[in-house]
């Protein structure tokens, strides 16, 4: 089955309002334009230099999601041009995003990434932590060419379906908590904090019978990395 067949296939098989970020990272410019030729717009990817060369190179109604950890110091090489950065696991990085889309005249859309698997090795706020971060700043004065959009997450890696609906599930009453308490409190409403990226190839039917309404799926779509 070529890319643009199993596009059809995944879009077909999502729900209403449940959107798709293809995550193209590691696969060829070829493999992306495919996607984008089937209908895509959306696209994730995790490094720098290669979501810079996509950039340059593939249609520019493309929206780029960078969804892998960001390093503060590769910030500035895509802020020019990301449409949303969904992996923010700090307020370090945070405050550097700031920086860097002031620097650029624009705003850039973000997503709080909120750590709920098991494994250590996996990003993301501690959501108690997050929880006083938001309850402790002013967003609006802090980062005000920032926009806070919603959350992702990853669940474990793990074949058992229960412990990955219990993670996902536990996600969503974070997010609500989230939406009623500091956000609340800070007028940011839940048609502004909107976004719940959270399901991959592996899961992202479990995430979207648990509340996800964004969906990032890369091998479904472009099979196995190349490189």
């Amino acid at each position: 089955m070529q890319v643009a067949e199993r596009i059809k296939e995944v879009r077909s098989e999502l729900p209403e309002g449940v959107t798709l970020c293809a995550v193209s990272k590691y696969h060829p410019i070829e493999a992306v334009k495919e996607a984008y030729d089937a209908g895509q717009r959306i696209f994730g990817e995790s490094r720098e230099q290669e979501v810079r060369l996509k950039w340059e190179t593939l249609p520019q109604d493309i929206e780029w999601h960078f969804i892998g950890h960001l390093q503060t110091n590769k910030v500035k090489y895509i802020a020019p041009f990301i449409s949303l950065i969904q992996s923010v696991d700090s307020e370090r990085l945070l405050d550097e995003i700031q920086k860097q889309a002031a620097k650029n005249s624009r705003i850039i859309d973000v997503l709080l990434e909120v750590h709920i698997a098991q494994e250590e090795s996996k990003s993301g706020f501690n959501p108690d932590e997050l929880t006083q971060l938001l309850a402790s700043v002013n967003i609006g004065q802090r980062w005000p060419n920032v926009n806070l959009k919603g959350i992702m997450a990853m669940a474990t890696f793990t074949d058992d379906e229960t412990q990955i609906r219990s993670e996902f599930r536990r996600l969503m009453s974070y997010y609500r908590q989230l939406l009623e308490g500091p956000l609340a409190q800070q007028g940011i409403t839940a048609e502004q904090f909107a976004i719940r990226s959270f399901g991959m190839s592996e899961d992202y039917k479990i995430a979207i019978d648990e509340g996800s309404n964004m969906v990032r799926i890369g091998s479904h779509i472009f099979g196995e990395r190349e490189y």
